[in-house]
């Protein structure tokens, strides 16, 4: 998926006004189901809301105050996170009006108008840290990993995202990932059989670990196992039961090295080590992909913010 720098003239909006929906704010190409969304913001808005709603808004905002608002980058970045921040004000006040000028995927300057909102006043400002929160915390995934993907351009390496992620905010974190360009690992524990040291070693060894697992899965599930040296992967390689490896933390001279071994018969995986400056020189070895765990648990925020005019 390539980014695209986002056309933010006013025909693009009045397109967007149109009817933005959650499938209108969507990354092309990455799915997020409509029901993760809602259980997001439910589970977000009762944390913020808590038992007796938002008493500042309540105290100081007359009920029936309108206000327009305008959700506004304050610094360049990739966006992810929109269709949850529409949806936040909408949990609010279903009758308020979303027109976007921008959409996840994206990229954007600093000072773009990514959708302007028009409604109760309260409502507004009650959504407007959760909408906020969802959005910068995303479109941060997704900027440090459009960088990343950046690096690797021009090889065949991918970039992927790992489990290291935010408890209950898996699936948002990782579709954040894919609005930056990159491609995402498994998702839990049950889609897909990745053996580690730890695995190894309870196990009794490489081939004890692969026997065990090929015998147990199905057609449908890969085989992935780590291996830390050479050797290790000259024992997985004999096997002939692996579908990937992982290459954990290894120089890139035996990066190098281990892909001249697999010889195309494994889908090679690094791991360990992957950063800004590390990336380019990783790719070059000829791995498949590049995992980064930094990717959803160490990104920082996009700074977005929320102007109002009544």
């Amino acid at each position: 998926m390539t980014n695209r720098q986002i056309d933010v003239d006013p025909g693009s909006r009045a397109l967007r006004a149109a009817g933005t929906t959650h499938d209108s704010l969507l990354c092309p190409g990455a799915f997020l189901s409509p029901l993760e969304i809602e259980e997001a913001v439910t589970r977000a808005l009762a944390e913020d809301l808590g038992r007796a709603g938002d008493v500042t808004s309540i105290a100081t905002v007359p009920p029936g105050a309108t206000a327009r608002a305008a959700m506004v980058t304050r610094k360049a970045g990739t966006l992810a996170g929109l269709p949850l921040a529409a949806a936040t004000f909408r949990r609010l006040d279903p009758a308020i009006a979303i027109a976007a000028s921008a959409r996840d995927g994206d990229s954007v300057p600093a000072g773009t108008t990514l959708m302007t909102i028009a409604g109760t006043a309260r409502a507004i400002l009650s959504a407007e840290r959760t909408a906020l929160n969802f959005a910068g915390h995303l479109s941060g995934i997704a900027t440090a990993t459009a960088a990343l993907v950046a690096k690797v351009a021009g090889t065949k390496a991918r970039v992927t995202d790992t489990r290291k992620t935010t408890p209950g905010l898996r699936a948002l974190q990782k579709y954040a990932v894919r609005c930056g360009g990159g491609f995402n690992h498994r998702f839990g524990l049950d889609d897909a059989i990745l053996i580690k040291d730890n695995h190894i070693a309870v196990a009794g060894g490489i081939r004890a670990a692969l026997e065990g697992a090929r015998a147990s899965a199905g057609h449908l599930i890969k085989i992935e196992i780590e291996v830390d040296t050479l050797d290790q992967l000259r024992e997985v390689l004999a096997t002939g039961l692996a579908d990937v490896v992982l290459l954990d933390n290894m120089s890139t001279a035996d990066m190098t090295a281990a892909v001249a071994l697999v010889a195309g018969r494994l889908v090679i995986e690094a791991s360990g080590n992957i950063s800004h400056d590390t990336a380019a020189q990783i790719a070059a070895t000829g791995v498949d992909y590049l995992s980064s765990g930094a990717l959803t648990h160490s990104a920082p925020n996009l700074d977005i913010g929320l102007d109002i005019a009544l």
